[in-house]
């Protein structure tokens, strides 16, 4: 009686919730119907075991799981500008597409490139071959023909104290319109924003010079950076490497205090991407999730909820990271202690593999369908009939939604995604303290903080994927 029971309500919720525009939530029917359970509670135990098998085993392990493979020197041409200036031609098209095309955000390429092809697949792709977003930055390009000149100073010199904090605020800045506007896929209005955005750019280059601003003050060349380190290839002019995913983490110059709340936080708004769709989340700002009022009615708690989830998660890892650290140096004098702030920034680096995990599995059902929506765009960008791509006569089909076993395959490959890139992080974690400690027993000490929190965050991130949504 019991599994009828549910079986009724599970079609019940899967007729009322489904929308075309919304496909993470069509599936939740039979989401519902899954052995969550069984599935969370292995996914946490792999983790678990993940952070005591590191635990006891001998320090030069850790290292040895991140070493790399040199590989022999690929000569690469400089090509960067010219390829720049192609991208920067691509988004002029996109954007007068925006405003002149088809005013559905599923036929105009506009909102399917930058929010299927450039904010989902572009980040994953950064993370398994490297940094492509060095050859397709569209500002570079026009930065270096208007200012080539060698003997040219930036306006103002960038502020020690300013450190990454422009970044910060425009990743919640993005995050907020992501979230939180009533129409982010509006052709027009997402045309006017890229527009203004890549304008705002050039004047900051202009101010603080290309260098200065792309690594500490734009927000999207910093994510793909970030991204681009978790990729197990790094091509280089200089020297090439192969290693396991992340290891280019343990090479990366020192982070400070800002530059870590900057990774921080791609992880908290991924979580509160998740968590803002959920029952829980709707019933405590009182909405019912049957009766979904629409994002314009509760701009103001999604913004909040954002902020005060991004810093609820900085302060409990600072505090988190703080405890290990003082447990690790309690014993070591004054004058041979790593300074707080270094080990901070460097340990926030290794949340990295569970914000694209997150980013992965949230995103994995928007990319099965508008994936689809977006190669149609393609082969007929200009909503006349064409066919450039001759895909003849094309469907969009969400049918795997309708089957128990296909949506059981999607959730596994979500809840593995989420599995695996925690316990690359509690791997690459002890890899960073051993770097920073120099002994394998400080390491360990100083990561058993760490390593609840990420175990924690482990059930977080699957009972998001299995919890009823209505958003």
């Amino acid at each position: 009686m019991q599994h009828t029971v549910s079986r009724l309500v599970a079609v019940f919720l899967a007729l009322v919730l489904a929308g075309p525009a919304a496909a993470h939530v069509s599936q939740q029917g039979f989401v519902l119907l899954l052995p969550t359970n069984v599935y969370m509670t292995a996914g946490i135990w792999v983790v678990a075991v993940t952070a005591l098998a590191i635990a006891f085993t001998p320090g030069d392990v850790g290292e040895r799981l991140f070493s790399t493979l040199a590989l022999p020197k690929i000569p690469a041409p400089h090509w960067e500008t010219v390829t720049s200036l192609l991208a920067f031609l691509f988004l002029c098209w996109l954007v007068s597409m925006g405003l002149s095309g088809s005013r559905d955000p599923l036929a105009n390429p506009l909102p399917l490139f930058i929010w299927t092809v450039f904010w989902i697949m572009l980040v994953i792709v950064q993370a398994v071959i490297g940094n492509l977003w060095h050859w397709i930055n569209p500002w570079t390009g026009i930065a270096r023909l208007l200012f080539a000149n060698p003997r040219r100073r930036p306006i103002l010199a960038w502020p020690a104290w300013l450190g990454s904090w422009p970044a910060i605020v425009g990743l919640l800045a993005f995050s907020s319109f992501v979230l939180a506007d009533p129409a982010p896929d509006d052709p027009a209005r997402l045309a006017m924003i890229v527009a203004g955005y890549w304008l705002f750019t050039m004047v900051a280059i202009l101010v603080f010079g290309e260098r200065q601003w792309l690594a500490r003050g734009e927000f999207l060349t910093i994510l793909m950076r970030h991204f681009a380190s978790l990729a197990p290839l790094r091509l280089g002019r200089r020297a090439s490497c192969l290693g396991a995913p992340a290891w280019q983490l343990l090479s990366a110059a020192p982070h400070s205090a800002s530059a870590g709340i900057f990774v921080l936080i791609l992880l908290g708004t991924g979580s509160f991407d998740g968590l803002n769709e959920t029952f829980w989340w709707l019933s405590l700002i009182d909405v019912n999730p049957l009766e979904f009022p629409g994002r314009s009615a509760i701009i103001t708690e999604t913004v909040t909820g954002l902020l005060l989830t991004n810093t609820l998660l900085v302060l409990a890892f600072a505090i988190l990271v703080w405890t290990g650290h003082r447990m690790a140096t309690r014993r070591v004098l004054p004058a041979e202690r790593t300074g707080y702030r270094d080990v901070f920034g460097k340990l926030c680096l290794s949340t990295l593999p569970i914000a694209l995990a997150y980013h992965v599995a949230h995103y994995l059902t928007v990319v099965l369908v508008n994936g689809q929506y977006a190669l149609a765009a393609a082969s007929d960008p200009y909503a006349i009939g064409a066919d450039y791509l001759g895909l003849g006569t094309f469907y969009v089909t969400t049918g795997f939604f309708n089957s128990r076993d296909t949506v059981q395959v999607i959730f596994l490959t979500q809840a593995g995604a989420v599995v695996l890139g925690h316990a690359i992080a509690i791997l690459i974690a002890h890899a960073i303290a051993l770097r920073i400690y120099g002994q394998n027993r400080l390491a360990v000490i100083s990561q058993i903080p760490v390593a609840a929190f990420m175990i924690a965050y482990t059930f977080l991130g699957l009972w998001l994927l299995a919890a009823p949504k209505g958003a």
